[in-house]
This record gives C-alpha cells, sequence and structure tokens, in this order.
C-alpha cells in the first residue's frame, strides 16, 4: 500500500551510529511516497555516512557543521521552518541525553532545540546504553515534553551483544512518521475495530469452505485509521504483515470466532478514556469518549457444517458423493450492540439491477450508519489493487470513485467523518 506524503516535507536527523546506513534506506520511503526530504548530520554520522550519500537520494543540499550557510536557508533555524516534522533515525544515547537536558552542542542538536513541531526520536544503542537509567531517565522526560518515542528492537547488535537497542525497522519508523504528519484531531485516540477476509468453516481438520475476500480492504482501512490516529483494532482471517506493525490485530479463522471477537472488542472500545485535561484539573474526574466505530468489512460465511470432523475423512469413506449438512452462523451485525456505536458495513454485489438496494437495505434491516457497496464482476474482483466504491447513507449516495484501496479507505473515512457530523 503506497502512503501519499504529497506536498509534505521531512527533516531526518542522523546521529553517529552504526545504523547510520539504514537512514538511507528511511530517506527512500518518504521520497517514495512523494515527501521532500532534507537531512542535518552530527559529525560522528559523517564517519558512518558521507554528505553526498544523502544529497544524492534527496536532491536536497546536507545540512552539517562545515555546511551551514546563513546566506541560505542551510542552517539550523531555517531549515526546521520549511519542515513539516523532524525525525531523528538514529539517535545515539549520547543524542538523547542531550536533547532531555536542552543541550545544543552540534548542528543536529541546536536544529532540534529550535524546531516546534512534532519531533520524533529512534533510539540506537548498545542495550547497556540504553536501558542506562540516565537514557531510560532522558526517554521519559522526552515524552513528557511530547516527543515521540520509537521504539528500539531487541535483536544481535552490531557490537556482538544481544538484547534491547537496535533501531527500529525503517517502515516501522515511516509508518510513526507518517501519522505523525497525517494524523486528524476527529479520529486521534478515537477506538475502531475493523473486521476482515473471509472466514474459514471447518469441515475436518484439512478442509474448510470459505469465499474469494483478500481481506486488503481491511488491512487498508486499518492503516488508513492507524494514520489518521486512531486506536485500530483489527480482527481478520488474512495476512497482514505490510501493515503498521502498532495496530493491534486479532487473528481468527470461523464465522463463530469472528462474531465473539467482534462483539468483545466493540465492548471494550465503548470504555471511556480519561483525558490529558482531566488528569491535570481539580475539578471532579469524568471520562472524555470520542464515539467508537465498527467497519464491518469481513466476509462472513452465511453456513458452517453442521458436524466438523476430527482428523482427516478418507475419500474411500465417503464414496463418490459427499452431501455436507449446514446451518447458519450468526448475524454479526445484528448481534453486535450498536448503541452508542458507528456502524459502517461492507455490501459486495454481482446483481447490477439490485445491487444497489440490497446494499441500502442494510441500514434498516441490520440497523447500520453507513454502507460502502462496491459492485463485482466475478470471483476475480477479489484480491485487486484497486476497485470502487459507493457511499450510502440515509440521506445521500455518494460514489467515491475507482482507486487504490487505501486512496478509498481515506475518502470512506472522510465520508463517515461527515455522516457523524450530520447525526449531531
Amino acid at each position: 500500500m503506497q502512503i501519499n506524503l504529497n506536498n509534505k516535507s521531512v527533516l531526518l536527523g542522523v546521529t553517529g551510529s552504526i545504523s547510520a546506513y539504514k537512514a538511507c534506506d528511511l530517506a527512500r520511503l518518504f521520497i517514495k511516497a512523494g515527501a521532500s526530504v532534507h537531512v542535518v548530520m552530527t559529525p560522528s554520522a559523517e564517519r558512518f555516512v558521507s554528505a553526498l550519500t544523502f544529497e544524492a537520494l534527496t536532491r536536497n543540499p546536507v545540512l552539517t557543521e562545515t555546511s551551514e550557510s546563513w546566506a541560505s536557508e542551510l542552517n539550523h533555524i531555517d531549515i526546521g521552518k520549511k519542515c513539516d516534522v523532524f525525525v531523528i533515525a538514529p539517535a545515539t544515547a549520547n543524542t538523547i541525553n542531550k536533547l532531555a537536558k536542552g543541550i545544543a552542542d552540534n548542528i543536529l542538536t541546536q536544529t532540534a532545540l529550535a524546531f516546534n513541531k512534532t519531533l520524533l526520536v529512534a533510539p540506537a544503542a548498545n542495550t547497556n546504553m540504553i536501558e542506562h537509567h540516565y537514557t531510560v531517565g532522558s526517554l521519559k522526560m522526552l515524552g513528557v515534553n511530547e516527543v515521540r518515542i520509537v521504539n528500539p528492537q531487541s535483536k544481535l547488535l552490531a557490537c556482538g551483544d544481544e538484547g534491547n537497542g537496535a533501531l527500529a525497522e525503517p517502515s516501522a519508523i515511516f509508518h510513526q512518521v507518517a501519522k505523525a504528519l497525517l494524523e486528524e484531531e476527529f479520529w486521534i485516540d478515537r477506538k475502531v475495530v475493523v473486521t476482515g477476509g473471509g472466514t474459514r468453516e471447518k469441515i475436518d481438520e484439512v478442509r474448510y469452505l470459505s469465499n474469494f475476500s483478500s481481506g486488503k480492504m481491511a488491512n487498508a482501512l486499518a492503516t488508513a485509521l492507524y494514520l489518521k490516529g486512531a486506536d485500530v483494532c483489527l480482527i481478520t482471517t488474512m495476512p497482514h504483515a505490510h501493515i503498521p506493525k502498532e495496530i493491534y490485530t486479532i487473528d481468527v479463522e470461523s464465522a463463530e470466532e469472528m462474531k465473539d471477537y467482534t462483539i468483545d472488542a466493540v465492548r471494550v472500545s465503548k470504555k471511556g478514556k480519561m483525558s490529558k485535561a482531566t488528569m491535570n484539573s481539580s475539578e471532579p474526574i469524568h471520562l472524555i469518549q470520542k464515539k467508537p466505530y465498527l467497519f464491518m468489512a469481513a466476509a462472513v460465511a452465511d453456513y458452517t457444517p453442521k458436524f466438523p470432523q476430527v482428523g482427516k475423512m478418507k475419500k474411500s469413506d465417503i464414496g463418490e458423493e459427499w452431501c455436507l449438512e449446514l446451518k447458519q452462523t450468526a448475524d454479526i451485525l445484528t448481534e453486535v450492540n450498536k448503541l452508542g456505536l458507528n456502524t459502517i458495513a461492507f455490501k459486495a454485489e454481482m446483481d447490477e439491477e439490485n445491487g444497489f438496494s440490497n446494499a441500502k437495505s442494510l441500514i434498516e434491516n441490520k440497523n447500520v450508519d453507513g454502507v460502502c457497496y462496491n459492485l463485482l464482476e466475478d470471483s476475480q474482483s477479489f484480491g485487486t489493487t484497486e476497485h470502487s466504491i459507493t457511499f450510502i447513507t440515509p440521506n445521500r449516495v455518494k460514489d467515491l470513485g475507482n482507486g487504490s484501496k487505501l486512496d478509498l479507505s481515506f475518502k470512506i473515512l472522510d465520508e463517515s467523518q461527515a455522516l457523524e457530523n450530520e447525526q449531531k
């Protein structure tokens, strides 16, 4: 899924860590997404990667101790003014401790002290250095001052030790920076449940009934919601390795599992959250809760085998014909408690004549707030990178056009926000 960061500008800070070379991969991810990238490097960073490398990647001059100029914008004051976000990756323990104390003794820390927008720090250091109480305290202090920390990972380090301190994967850093650029107040901390994929109904230990749903639409929706700042829970039957790792995921198989986990997740999503203003106030405590959402994008089986078998049934025991006895599965949209919940259903149809009316009928029959309708041609329409969506509400119909699933997801979120505003 290609995230669009067109018209966004990223300031990338690089410090003297062996993982400095990974900042090149991070810069490529931003550029591929359409962002403009500017780089500032400490003198120690230049020992690992040259400024020329980043200039070749970004097509922008790199700010260093020797390149700083007050005859242009290449200085520690002006470079930050034209950037929307500042991410320091990798950030050594030395830099982390300086940032927490407000020390500005090199070009990067001077730039950070002058930067007044969102700052992210991705630590990279030896385990003993990253877990030293000074560094731990500094990271806490940065967090208190609303600096976002991209947590390091545990693995075999370049020094030969194994443990916490390795730089987070460039893709993970990229996703958190993209979130900082794209999040909106309406969605920030709003709890959202997304279901996806086609359920698998067990016949025996090696066979099941299912459908052609790929789960890609749900993955795209969960990604868009994460980037907007929502607290997302994705319940899916399909792979999701390429979505942001911070998204909480629950892997399920059957319609029964999907129902149980969805009902439970919706229940949890309705619990209130204490705001920062409430925490710091002497007034009586009250809970601040944005109305949660359920996006029901899963293709849940209508029927399941009545008597699933233990072990593998042999063809010789079944005979030339096999008549499976099936029973209806529970309707999740009917059973979920929608009180205090905005529910958006998804409806895929192949009936060009009646498909739209079938989709719209869900609003009344299933008591949902909106429906995303998709007219398919055949089984080959599943799993494609692009398709079309019509967003249906009780009062209006909006054709969202044809596009990538991620682009359509952002449009669905815009329409969902407009729908809630109409309900007020």
